[in-house]
Order: C-alpha cells, then structure tokens, then sequence
C-alpha cells in the first residue's frame, strides 16, 4: 500500500516548510521513492540537492482540472512510489479534490494544515469557509508566526466544533512552540459549580470535550433548548444550543446527552434551564465514549435574546 499524505493551507501559510522541517523526518516516512506534488508554488522552493539526498520526484501542477485520476494513475505508473505527498493550493476547491479518486495501491496516510497567524483573521474574515474547509479533515494543524493578538482561544474552539479530534500547535514569530497552557475562558469553571453565561455554551462544549478531567463530578448550570433524538429513551434527553461555526450554512445543534430519573416530557426546542452533573457513560453507535450528564434540576426558561451561540 503507498500512502498518501495531503498538506493543505493557503499561500504563505508554511506548507513547504512543514514538509520539509517536520513530515519528512517523521519515522513513519519510509526509505524510498517519495513523489511530491506540488498543487502550487510559494516563496519556499525545495533545493534541487535536498530533492537529490531524500529520492523525492517533484511533480508540479498548475490547472485545477488537470488533477483527476489519469493524473495520478499516470504518476503511479512512472514512479512507482513509497510514498505520496501533496502540497494542496488552498484556492482549490478541496471536496472536489478529496473526491477524486486515487490508483487502486494508494491510502490517506494523513492530512496536515498550516495556518499563517499573521493573516488568520482577515482570511476568516473574507474567506471563512475555504479556510475551515480544509482543516475539517486535519488530524494535525500548525499556526505558525502568532502574534500576542491571535485569539488561540476562540480559533481553537471553531476548529474543535467542526473536528473534534484534530491536534492543534500554535507556534511564536520565532518559530517556538507556544506552550498548550490553559486557554482563557469567558466563565469560572474552578469550584465544584460552574455556572455558564447565555453566550457561553459554545466555549464551554468545546472545552469539555478536549479537557473533561475539569468538569468531572461538576455541577453545571445553563440556559438550552431541549431536544431528544429519534429512539432515545424518555428518561434521557439532549440539553443544547445552535452554534455557528463558519456561516449561517453551518449552524447546527450540539450538546451532551443527559439522563433523568423520571421520564421527561417537553416539546422539541423548549427552552430549559438545566443543572445536570458532569460525567461519562454515553456510548455512540461507533462505540465511543462520550461525557454524559446526569439531572440534577430543570424548569422551564425564556428564551436566550440570541437563539445562536458563536464560538469566541
């Protein structure tokens, strides 16, 4: 099997160095022919003898239809590769080309993005839904040269709603690596009580998942809207919001299933106010293990003054 592994960001965001600085010393890389394509070409060039000492044919590509399955049957055929590294252009349109099928020997080995901290916030700004579109399916993301400005807080918690499981370094000007200290949070979660702000679930969701030793055996109280997914038992339901991660297109409801002693009755969207202890126990149909919530008190609510939570 060759695999495959995808690098994606947009102009100037590090691909090139990532590439050569980190992927290719991985131990995973293996001796070999490594063919790279290069989607685009940055101010970072590979010098011809650093191609030389580590067998890597470089195969340059510049038109977005020319990438197809011919292409890189074609490549497959005259190579004959260990490995496979694309350098994406983020100006592509990435699910076309996740979807493009690949020659029958090769297998994603990874997808990797970088992230250029110096232009993050004007390209989520004008170009959010390119930019989180390629990270949906990183399993390891890079923002590198972060200002003291970059809000890594809330840039970690729009990643972390659309990927759950996706790690993510965020490296100084200087290229060290920020340490992954607690992020700023726009609630107090010390203490055996936390009490969460109408505007703070997307926060707290999100900070739950990554860091549930915080919450464990907590009580936790906040305004949501409840709902109970087709065939969950009536003693369970889903206290919830609508958090929008990129665009209107993308709002969707999230939260932690919780469970009650006595059968619950509501209508679907009822605001609620809930005070539920923070634990484990869910399992999803794949089999994993998710936080569950055990009901301590609920009692009807008005509605909060903005129906959606943005991430911040």
């Amino acid at each position: 099997m060759v695999p495959v592994y995808i690098v994606t960001g947009l102009l100037d965001s590090g691909k090139t160095t990532f590439i050569k600085d980190t992927l290719l010393k991985q131990d995973w890389i293996e001796e070999g022919v490594t063919v790279l394509i290069r989607c685009e070409a940055g101010d970072e060039e590979f010098d011809p003898l650093f191609l030389e000492e580590n067998e890597i044919e470089l195969v340059d590509i510049e038109d977005e239809d020319d990438y197809n399955e011919a292409f890189l049957q074609e490549i497959e055929d005259g190579c004959n590769p260990d490995q496979v590294i694309i350098e994406f252009n983020g100006m592509w349109n990435f699910e076309n080309f996740a979807n493009t099928d690949y020659p029958k020997e090769w297998a994603i080995g990874g997808v990797y993005s970088t992230i250029n901290g110096e232009t993050l916030e004007m390209y989520l700004k004008n170009m959010r839904n390119m930019v989180m579109e390629q990270l949906s399916d990183s399993e390891f993301i890079v923002v590198n040269r972060c200002g003291e400005d970059v809000d890594r807080g809330a840039f970690r918690r729009a990643l972390k709603v659309q990927n759950p499981t996706t790690q993510v370094l965020f490296e100084k000007p200087d290229g060290s690596i920020i340490p992954p200290d607690e992020e700023e949070l726009p609630f107090d979660f010390e203490g055996n009580k936390v009490v969460l702000g109408d505007e703070d679930f997307g926060a707290w969701y999100v900070d739950a998942f990554d860091n549930p030793q915080r919450y464990e055996n907590k009580e936790i109280t906040y305004l949501a809207q409840a709902y109970r997914p087709k065939g969950m038992d009536a003693h369970m339901f889903v206290p919830g919001r609508l958090i929008m991660t990129c665009c209107a297109d993308d709002i969707r409801f999230y939260g932690y299933p919780c469970k009650s002693k006595d059968k619950l009755s509501f209508n679907p969207g009822d605001w609620v106010k809930v005070t539920a202890r923070f634990g484990f126990g869910f399992v999803t149909p794949q089999g994993e293990e998710r936080p569950l919530l055990e009901l301590i008190k609920i009692k009807s609510a008005k509605p909060a003054k903005d129906e959606v939570v943005y991430l911040r």
